[in-house]
């Protein structure tokens, strides 16, 4: 790690435009040197350009950015890297067959043709000492868990001598307990002046325990800030979205659960590599209830929903819906009323290059009233539902012949939505619906899922957000490895044991 100062970086009136999108409109940002600094804003805000244009991936059209008082032109991310700005991403980029050493030599850029491991050693233990955390140097990336891996790509991007980092969602694929250990050990950094860090984030739980200084963007533009300890949730809400949202007109109906709508009974399913993913799975959902199911990704629920999907075959095992043995058809699936909010929808969910009125017929298009004689769709009728959802769902495009890959991710979701609740729905399978979207559209979503489980669908929620699992579930249950591990009832949730259970660091309640 770099022993130099974190640097003073300043953004000025910064602008960015994509065809007729004002991405950035005018934005300016000071970043002290070792703060922690929070950027928040609703998806299409700004936030993933703005930082781009840091890190050199987009230039922008107007503006300067200044380091240590100095204006800098930063054409690529190499130049971005020579300055001491790094960056975290999302998703996990290590190779799984190398060791921790090995992946943090591969993360540099000069790497020589001979390697002299017993100097390369000496310099990776003197830097592992220097931090608040600890890696095993010799363990293997396959071998570490969410929240190791995640400790290692910031090692990486510190060891290459970043100062200044920025982290991208970096919680999003760790348990609770994970996440405040990661930020609190940035956070430690910061306060020790070693480093500044700017955590892109939707949680304002996150900003308010471990920031120390938050700006705001909406619409591409700076709409307020300041230090954390002078604001609350409220003031964060109000700058987030203009005036507080309203609070969600629909509530928790108090009712039994109804018949056992799904029953799964020892269910084993393989991965795509024909591994075992899903291992004797057995779990009940009746009608009006949510059951959650939470879980760090990658513990077999993509497979499980697969298999509800009817896109992946079981190996073995008893599905019964309704008291009937699943049948993997659209006909089936329809007259059961099972439907499916996957995650990534435009991946999962939609056809991209279709329009907005297509993939809301995807369900019926060969039905009546959407086809005659047969077959033949009745654009008509196709177009007629299509504005009828638009409106019903709030979902923000040029109109029902707009391509899917056109609208944000929030309104894409919401067009799912019109789709998939668009009938009688009695089963609603959900994998992380809300990943990657703003509070609003968040909010609006759970809305919608909760208003499904009132009218008395049964509701299996898949999800590696614990905050969503605890505001919407009736029962939560812990997938962990294939299995389930652990259940607990909406009234006696605990997060910090549930959370315990998602890592595998709490001794497993198997459920009945």
């Amino acid at each position: 790690m770099d022993q130099r100062p974190p640097p003073l970086v300043e953004i000025d009136n910064l602008r960015k435009r994509f065809g007729t999108v004002q991405a950035l409109d005018g934005v300016s940002i000071r970043f002290e040197p070792g703060s922690f600094h929070a950027l928040l804003g609703e998806n299409g805000a700004g936030k993933s350009t703005l930082v781009k244009c840091l890190m050199g991936f987009y230039g922008a059209d107007s503006g300067t950015i200044c380091i240590d008082g100095r204006e800098r032109a930063i054409p690529d991310p190499k130049a971005a890297h020579a300055l001491g700005l790094g960056m975290v991403y999302q998703h996990f980029t290590l190779v799984p067959s190398m060791t921790v050493a090995e992946n943090l030599l591969l993360a540099r850029s000069d790497i020589p043709g001979f390697i002299n491991w017993r100097q390369e050693r000496r310099d990776i233990d003197a830097f592992l000492a220097r931090m608040p955390f600890s890696l095993d140097p010799d363990a293997p990336a396959a071998s570490l868990s969410a929240g190791e891996k995640q400790k290692l790509e910031i090692f990486k991007q510190l060891y290459l001598g970043a100062r200044f980092l920025i982290l991208d969602e970096p919680t999003s694929v760790l348990t609770p307990q994970e996440s405040d250990e990661v930020l609190s050990h940035m956070r430690s950094l910061t306060d020790a002046g070693r480093l500044t860090v700017v955590l892109i984030t939707h949680k304002f739980r996150e900003v308010q325990a471990h920031a120390s200084a938050v700006t705001v963007l909406r619409g591409g533009r700076n709409a307020g800030g300041g230090l954390v300890a002078g604001l609350d949730a409220d003031a964060l809400v109000d700058m987030t979205f203009g005036e507080r949202p309203a609070v969600s007109a629909v509530a928790r109906a108090t009712q039994a659960a109804g018949n056992k709508y799904l029953q799964l009974r020892d269910v084993n399913a393989l991965n795509a590599r024909g591994a075992h993913a899903v291992k004797g799975v057995s779990l009940d959902v009746a009608a009006g209830e949510i059951v959650g199911i939470a879980g760090v990704s990658g513990n077999g629920q993509r497979e499980l929903v697969e298999v509800l999907a009817g896109q992946r075959q079981a190996e073995s095992g008893v599905i019964l819906i309704d008291g009937r043995p699943f049948q993997r058809s659209r006909a089936a699936l329809r007259e059961l009323g099972v439907y499916l909010l996957a995650e990534e929808p435009l991946s999962s969910s939609c056809v991209p290059s279709l329009s907005v009125a297509d993939n809301l017929a995807l369900r019926d298009f060969d039905v009546a009233p959407f086809a005659r004689a047969g077959m033949l769709v009745d654009r008509a009728a196709v177009e007629r539902r299509a504005l009828d959802a638009i409106r019903k769902f709030s979902i923000r495009c040029a109109g029902p012949d707009a391509r899917a890959d056109t609208l944000s991710g929030g309104n894409l979701q919401r067009a799912v939505l019109a789709r998939e609740l668009s009938g009688k729905v009695r089963l609603l399978v959900a994998q992380n619906p809300c990943f990657g979207l703003d509070f609003s559209a968040a909010r609006e979503i759970r809305s919608r899922i909760l208003e499904a489980r009132n009218h008395g669908a049964a509701v299996l929620l898949l999800s590696e957000d614990l905050d969503e699992l605890m505001e919407l579930a009736d029962r939560i249950v812990v997938m962990l490895d294939g299995r389930m591990v652990f259940e607990t009832s909406r009234e006696q949730a605990v997060a910090l044991e549930i959370g315990s259970h998602m890592a595998g660091h709490a001794t497993a309640h198997a459920t009945a």
